[in-house]
């Protein structure tokens, strides 16, 4: 390699790290490749050798693919020292039935309104309305069934928040199911109660997420859709 060879090399390397530092949300590989009229898999490569370097010298930030772009991340070995000088009290907040909303979407999408409702066993408007709102999630068209109910799905933020470079990422569902000796277990404990209790019964059969959707503010909890892996830089 020549020394101008060299040099443009360096040149290039330098304009990545400061076209990423500079970028407000992950750069996609494409565009660095045509501003430096490179390939993709020229820039793929030169990011790599980044982070590799990064990672051997021990920094606190990564450069890391997410959403199908790169950016700078704080470290998740220095997370707790992130969590306590920037997220501590500021933390973006979801409700209970908000995340579990969210994680139904994320691992059946595309989903309507009705089949969310029919899952969580409860009316889901107003909280799909708060995930909507927030970002996380969009309407990406109409189900060709009778009714055409919208369709919806989780948003390139979701995997922004989550350090997620592709849905594919996501932990496996079964890693989260219990053993079937469990559900068989649960299932004995639900049918205990005689029919005629259940029938004498008077318990609220319309609850939904309106009330629960407007804890957002109040009964709350901590959201883990907060970059798992720390702040961006």
């Amino acid at each position: 390699m020549s020394d101008q060879d060299v040099s443009v090399d360096v040149e290039t390397r330098r304009a990545v790290e400061a076209i990423v530092l500079a970028a407000t949300e992950p750069v996609h590989p494409t565009v660095m490749a045509q501003l430096f009229e490179l390939s993709v898999e020229t820039i793929d490569d030169l990011c790599a050798q980044l982070a590799a370097e990064y990672e051997a010298q021990g920094r606190g930030f990564q450069l890391a693919r997410v959403a199908g772009g790169y950016r700078f991340q704080t470290h998740p070995d220095a997370y707790a020292y992130v969590e306590k000088f920037v997220l501590d009290g500021q933390t973006a907040r979801l409700s209970g039935p908000a995340l579990e909303t969210l994680a139904i979407v994320a691992y059946k999408q595309p989903v309507s309104r009705a089949q969310l409702s029919a899952i969580r066993g409860v009316n889901v408007d107003a909280t799909l309305k708060t995930l909507v709102a927030r970002g996380y999630v969009d309407e990406i068209g109409h189900d060709p069934t009778p009714g055409n109910p919208s369709m919806f799905a989780t948003s390139r933020l979701f995997l922004e928040r989550l350090g997620l470079n592709s849905l594919a990422d996501l932990p496996a569902l079964a890693d989260f199911v219990p053993e079937a000796s469990i559900v068989e277990a649960l299932e004995r404990g639900l049918l205990l109660p005689s029919m005629d209790a259940i029938d004498g019964s008077t318990g609220d059969t319309d609850r939904n997420d309106e009330d629960e959707a407007s804890a957002d503010e109040y009964d709350v909890v901590e959201v883990d859709v907060v970059e798992s892996t720390g702040g961006e830089l």
